[in-house]
């Protein structure tokens, strides 16, 4: 495994660079990664299969100037950006046969960034198909995306995020785990007691990667951007 600390300048060449990761390792051209990323300004991010008007107040974002964008894994809408850390794995199910199950691997991924938090929030734990949590309120939301050989799981870590924004730009979800208890956005969610600078020490401890990812595969995010990225067919299609 490598390490990619990087964080590009566009929110969509961010969402590319994760999917080209996934696409590099599963035609050769390279390995498993840990990528660690954090966006300097608000952007609303729609899951595969999500659907912009019924999980976005559009109204608002358009108001605010924060872009709606889709990417390619499933899972739920996010807002991501400043003290927002996102960290991203390519992994192999081939050099991790038991990966091969989504519920397995998100099982697998989870309970090796719990045991890296371990020391800042202790009672830590999975819950509904793919959170993290601690006494009931969520602190990451992650999604995969899978190809024969190798997957994408890419998550959030909430590292001092302003939560009073979440409810202005996502509405309440159509589908909630049991453990939400239909709970509003600003009292689901809860930051972890740590910076962003101590967070990623952790994970990079807990996953030991080893040297530096290289080279970024820009030309395949500037043609995936080109393709769906960039594109309101892309972002608007549900």
């Amino acid at each position: 495994m490598r390490l990619l600390d990087l964080t590009l300048p566009a929110p969509a060449d961010n969402l590319a660079l994760d999917e080209a990761l996934l696409l590099a390792a599963e035609g050769g051209d390279a390995g498993e990664v840990l990528r660690l990323w954090e966006l300097p300004a608000l952007v609303v991010v729609v899951g595969s299969g999500g659907s912009v008007e019924i999980d976005v107040n559009v109204a608002a974002c358009a108001a605010d100037g924060v872009p709606v964008l889709r990417r390619a894994s499933g899972g739920g809408t996010v807002l991501l950006g400043p003290r927002c850390l996102c960290f991203s794995l390519v992994l192999s199910t081939e050099a991790n046969p038991g990966l091969s199950d989504i519920r397995a691997s998100n099982r697998y991924v989870l309970g090796r960034v719990s045991r890296a938090l371990g020391g800042v929030i202790p009672d830590a734990g999975v819950e509904g198909t793919s959170d993290l949590a601690a006494a009931g309120r969520k602190f990451s939301g992650n999604a995969q995306q899978r190809k024969r050989r190798h997957f994408l799981h890419h998550g959030t870590l909430l590292c001092g995020f302003d939560l009073s924004l979440v409810g202005r730009y996502l509405n309440a979800p159509e589908r909630q785990p049991e453990y939400r208890r239909d709970r509003a956005h600003d009292e689901f969610v809860v930051n972890l007691p740590a910076a962003i600078a101590e967070v990623k020490r952790l994970l990079v401890e807990e996953w030991q990667p080893a040297g530096g990812y290289e080279p970024v595969p820009l030309d395949a995010v500037a043609r995936l951007v080109g393709e769906k990225y960039s594109r309101d067919e892309w972002t608007r299609r549900r």
